[in-house]
């Protein structure tokens, strides 16, 4: 999978998830959430993601640092945040790939509380592409 995911990605959904593993309510970030995710060859990771709407949660998200595959996981290394607490974790995520679609499952502590999440990622298009 590692060459595989290098490149640019939008975000088409970021839900939480129930115990079942279903999506619950609007998502961290609102209804429609914008995003960017990028991937290059050489290892390194950018993720920025912001709500559309005016609401209670956070106005933006992102971090950049460092990304690998380690038995069958992507594994990111956060090196700069727009959350301190995050400065040089090591966050591991199940992606799968399919087509353009990159579905992305993760496991966070969320107010003193495991929460899944599951975040969508569809392929950019290549510029100057026809």
């Amino acid at each position: 999978m590692t060459q595989d995911i290098v490149g640019v990605w939008h975000l088409e959904a970021f839900h939480d998830l129930d115990e079942a593993g279903r999506p619950v309510g609007e998502g961290p970030l609102g209804p429609s959430p914008e995003g960017m995710l990028v991937y290059t060859a050489d290892g390194h990771v950018s993720v920025s993601m912001m709500p559309t709407t005016p609401g209670p949660g956070p106005s933006y998200m992102g971090y950049a640092g460092e990304w690998w595959v380690a038995d069958g996981e992507v594994v990111h290394r956060i090196r700069i945040s727009s959350r301190a607490d995050w400065v040089g974790v090591e966050q591991t995520r199940d992606a799968r790939l399919d087509g353009d679609l990159l579905t992305v499952r993760a496991t966070r502590e969320v107010d003193a509380r495991q929460q899944r999440r599951v975040l969508v990622w569809r392929r950019a298009g290549q510029s100057g592409a026809a």
